[in-house]
């Protein structure tokens, strides 16, 4: 039974894990150096490293894909799960997980079909954020003074435009060059809108009024950086009005639902942007007309108006007369009142002068004197009655003044007597300071170690320093004893003299 089954090689190679996922790699590296392969991206992962890491796969396998951010931010087309798509990139290994990958250097759709599909979801999800309500739709200026044009600058798009604004309203027009087609289109559209937004009101450059973001008809794959999700979030979130004005009239892309207002061909953005210049003119004209024939009807009814109301006015000589009428009676009747008054008043003076009689003239004078002295009786009292209160606050003045220096001679003496103290106080100061610092020398001198020394103790010290136990006092070379009158030097130990080294071949007792 053993003849049916091959014996191992003992002669066989032994391979490291290395160099087996090594010779595996240039196997894949070598045959599979450039592919091209259809299938649906699943499994999209983007991490902060700006690499794309996502899953090729049909309905029975998967490869794992990989783009790095050096060749993700040059692809036509962002991976999205769900696309289907042709990946051109080449096979290699991962080796520190055992398996193969392909690293994808570009991805275009699999068909129209394909991008449509991709379209209309990124569409549907982009209008459930509401970026294309028509509520935040802003209106397009009347007549705007500065417009910013978005688009290709040797296209023959601009040229339209140009010539379509000198022939209906010339403006100032600023360009912003960007590529209408290809990797950098998206990104250069969408810095271009944010750009002009960025612009202060009132810089060196002019902000402008009105945007238009234009470019000729093409493909799907040509216009396909219009519908990127870039372009559209900054068409949506531009302040300045825009007009999308991409391809002709049954070309369709994102930025047209984002934008205000969607211009079919960019020479109808240029008519939808500006009125007609004589148009306007000759509107203005007829408005002026009629603004002309307006007031001038105004002037004849107003007038017409007052001459009604004029003849429903009395005459001026009709309001005057009657008072004209009145004046002239009085005036007939004024010469007769006068001589009557006169006479009048003349017989009442003569009748009162019958009763006025010198000596009842006399009695009213001596009344009238006799009132005049008791007043300046009363008036002599009441000054003399003044003259003695005023006599009496200057008395009470005067007493006040001498209490008030008073005052001032205790405060001399008081001031005198703490110049005094002020005085004495630094001696006195400096007299109970000398005392205490007496008082501490005597209380030094009584704690100091000398007096302790005079009553019979000694300071032993050992090469310099005190010794304070019997240990230090065995080590140090030199001991010296202090007392109240002097020093003693008590002596050294003797040095142990230095065993010689043994010598080979005797043994050391």
């Amino acid at each position: 039974m053993m003849d049916l089954f091959e014996a191992p090689d003992d002669n066989a190679h032994d391979f490291t894990v290395s160099e087996l996922s090594g010779a595996v790699k240039r196997v894949i590296e070598g045959e599979f150096g450039q592919v091209r392969v259809r299938g649906e991206i699943g499994r999209v992962s983007r991490p902060a490293s700006g690499h794309l890491y996502y899953d090729l796969k049909d309905d029975r396998s998967v490869i794992a894909a990989i783009t790095w951010k050096g060749q993700a931010a040059r692809l036509a087309v962002r991976p999205e799960e769900g696309m289907e798509v042709i990946a051109t990139g080449r096979m290699t290994t991962f080796p520190g997980q055992s398996k193969y990958q392909l690293i994808v250097d570009d991805i275009r759709p699999a068909g129209a079909g394909a991008l449509m599909a991709m379209l209309e979801k990124r569409r549907k999800a982009l209008a459930a954020e509401g970026l294309f309500d028509a509520a935040r739709k802003r209106p397009l200026p009347a007549l705007p003074g500065v417009i910013g044009v978005v688009t290709s600058p040797s296209g023959a798009v601009i040229r339209d435009i140009l010539h379509r604004l000198r022939d209906r309203f010339p403006r100032h027009v600023l360009i912003w060059p960007v590529a209408v087609q290809g990797e950098r289109c998206a990104a250069e559209v969408a810095a271009a809108i944010r750009g002009f937004n960025a612009l202060p009101a009132g810089g060196p450059i002019p902000r402008p009024d009105l945007l238009i973001v234009a470019r000729g008809g093409g493909s799907l794959e040509d216009l396909w950086g219009f519908n990127e999700e870039i372009v559209v979030r900054a068409a949506a979130e531009s302040v300045i009005p825009l007009i999308s004005a991409v391809g002709h009239e049954t070309d369709t892309t994102l930025i047209d639902h984002a934008a205000d207002h969607r211009a079919p061909t960019p020479t109808a953005a240029a008519e939808r942007a500006v009125p007609v210049r004589v148009e306007l003119l000759a509107a203005v004209d007829a408005r002026a007309a009629s603004l002309s024939r307006c007031v001038a009807a105004g002037f004849v009814n107003r007038a017409q108006r007052l001459r009604d109301l004029a003849r429903a006015l009395p005459r001026p000589e009709t309001l005057t007369q009657t008072a004209a009428q009145r004046h002239d009676l009085w005036a007939g009747r004024l010469d007769g009142a006068l001589g009557v008054g006169v006479s009048a008043r003349r017989a009442r003076l003569t009748e009162l002068s019958v009763h006025l009689r010198p000596r009842l003239l006399a009695d009213l004078a001596a009344r009238g004197r006799e009132r005049l002295d008791g007043r300046l009786r009363a008036l002599e009292t009441c000054t003399r009655r003044g003259q003695e209160r005023a006599r009496e606050r200057l008395a009470a003045q005067r007493l006040t003044l001498r209490g008030t220096e008073r005052e001032i001679a205790r405060g001399r003496q008081a001031l005198s007597a703490l110049e005094a103290r002020l005085n004495a106080a630094p001696a006195l100061r400096l007299r109970a300071l000398s005392e205490r610092l007496e008082g501490v020398d005597r209380l030094r001198q009584t704690l100091g170690y000398h007096e302790t020394l005079a009553r019979g103790y000694a300071v032993i010290r050992g090469d310099g320093e005190v010794v304070t136990s019997r240990a230090a006092a065995e080590q140090a070379q030199v001991l010296e004893a202090q007392f109240h009158d002097g020093r003693v030097v008590l002596g050294g130990k003797p040095k142990r003299p230095r065993r010689p080294p043994p010598q080979q071949g005797l043994l050391d007792l």
